[in-house]
This record gives C-alpha cells, sequence and structure tokens, in this order.
C-alpha cells in the first residue's frame, strides 16, 4: 500500500462522491435479496463467533468491480478480499456489512462502510442502510442523510455533560475486560446507555440522535466511514487516548469538543 498527500480539485472530488455512491448502489443490489432470507453464515474466528456470508463477499465483490472500472488505480482495504495496490495515493477502506451478527439475526442496524483516505485519513465517507434505505455521507463539502423523507443536512447535538448523554456501544462486553471497565466507567454517568448498534449508531450520533459511541477491537475498515461522517457533521472521534483512531482498536466518538474531553477524561485512566 502507497499512501501520500493528495490535493483534490472540486470536479475530482465529485468524482470521488460519484463513486462511493454507484458502489453503495451496487452493494445494496447484491445485499438486499438475501436480507432476512434464512443465509448461511460462516465462522472466521476460531476461537469466537466473527460471522461472515454470501451477502458480505457479493457486496464487496460488487464494489471493487465499481472500482476497477472506475478508480484502476487508487488501492482498496476491504474486510472480506484484503488490500489492492494502487498508485494514485488514495485508498478506499471497504466493510460490505459492518455488523453481519446483526444481519443474520434481522435487525437494521448493520450497513455498509466505504470511504475513501489518503495518509493524512479519511477524506470522505459513507454509510448506508439499504433495507431502511438511509443514506449518511460526510466530507468533500457534503453533510447529508437521504432517506425515505428525502434529504436532510447533518448536524451532531450540542450536549455538553455526560448527565444528560446518550452513549451507545454494539457489545456490553465492549472489547477486553479493561475496555468494558472503561466504557462501564463512563456509561454510569450517562443519561442513558444503548447497545447493538452497530455502525448505525455512528450514523446516528452525526444526524444529531444521540451524544456518544465508544467501542474497541475495532479495524481499520470499521471505523474509517464513520470518523468522516461525523466530523463533517461537527463531531470529534479519537481513540481513548485523544490520538487519531482510523486504524482502529478503541474509539471515542462525541458529538462536540467539550462533551468529547469529559469522556476522555474517564476512558484514558483505562
Amino acid at each position: 500500500m502507497t499512501l501520500s498527500k493528495v490535493t483534490l480539485t472540486e470536479s475530482e472530488m465529485a468524482l470521488l462522491r460519484d463513486c462511493a455512491h454507484v458502489m453503495a448502489d451496487a452493494a445494496r443490489a447484491a445485499i438486499l435479496p438475501l436480507f432476512r432470507s434464512g443465509l448461511v453464515s460462516d465462522n472466521k474466528d476460531a476461537t469466537g463467533f466473527d460471522p461472515v456470508t454470501e451477502a458480505d463477499r457479493n457486496a464487496e465483490k460488487a464494489m471493487r468491480a465499481v472500482l476497477a472500472d472506475l478508480r484502476p488505480s487508487d488501492s482498496i482495504l476491504g474486510e472480506e478480499f484484503g488490500e489492492r495496490d494502487g498508485t494514485s495515493g488514495l485508498q478506499w477502506v471497504l466493510d460490505p456489512i459492518d455488523g453481519t451478527r446483526g444481519f443474520i439475526s434481522g435487525t437494521p442496524t448493520w450497513g455498509v462502510l466505504i470511504s475513501v483516505r489518503d495518509v493524512s485519513g479519511p477524506l470522505y465517507g459513507l454509510i448506508d442502510q439499504p433495507y431502511i434505505g438511509e443514506r449518511f455521507e460526510g466530507g468533500f463539502g457534503h453533510t447529508v442523510m437521504n432517506g425515505p423523507l428525502g434529504a436532510r443536512a447533518l448536524g451532531t447535538k450540542n450536549t455538553t455533560s455526560l448527565d444528560e448523554a446518550t452513549i451507545l456501544t454494539t457489545f456490553p462486553e465492549v472489547g477486553m475486560e479493561a475496555d468494558a471497565i472503561g466504557f462501564q466507567a463512563v456509561a454510569e454517568r450517562c443519561k442513558l446507555t444503548r447497545y447493538g448498534m452497530d455502525c448505525y449508531g455512528y450514523a446516528l450520533l452525526a444526524a444529531g440522535q444521540v451524544d456518544l459511541v465508544v467501542e474497541a477491537g475495532l479495524s481499520a475498515y470499521d471505523i474509517q466511514a464513520p470518523i468522516a461522517v461525523i466530523e463533517a457533521a461537527g463531531g470529534i472521534v479519537t481513540d481513548w487516548r485523544g490520538g487519531p483512531a482510523h486504524e482502529g482498536g478503541r474509539a471515542l466518538a462525541a458529538a462536540n469538543a467539550e462533551l468529547h474531553a469529559h469522556a476522555m477524561a474517564i476512558l484514558s485512566k483505562h
């Protein structure tokens, strides 16, 4: 993988956005016929349960086919098929179904994650929930959600105290034991805690519905699109020490800098 700092013109940004939407449409077409169809999953984790389905593989293949046609010089990092080298300095980071456990359970909290990055991190991100029909994007001058009721601008909440905040994570155990302890230390200070949202939780934060998402054990393809969408909407995403989160690991997503500081003051001790 060769990434560099890339300066883009307005027209180049528009082409990248258009490509992301073509990929999201292709992934929708591959996934929707298989959702709630009794699809059999394979387990990728010999020591636990990390499911993958035909829908995951088909969606990533469909997105890669779009890139082979429209962006052959860009590199790719995808959850199911790994890396493809490129020469442009840009990389597409793809998670065809973030939340496969939710997908095989029939819950519409999973989503397609698409981002494009240079060496500095994600420049643009898209979170698509095909079944509900909602698409969230951020970057290149666009911060918008399109859904059944039309388009509206994204924007994070102005909650600044933990005792008024709603906090999300996907798994009650969060990650390792130390991760769970850190999460609970923040959650017990918050007004409301919700679980099981997968990538949809990040979309809700960007849409101004919730205040915090705290997770651990992430990969780059889990977090890069959410980072771009949330930051374009006015939020902040870092690791638990305030550093970059785009390579994965622990992530703290907050609606604003003040709330982020309150949560990080607790998480940084764990």
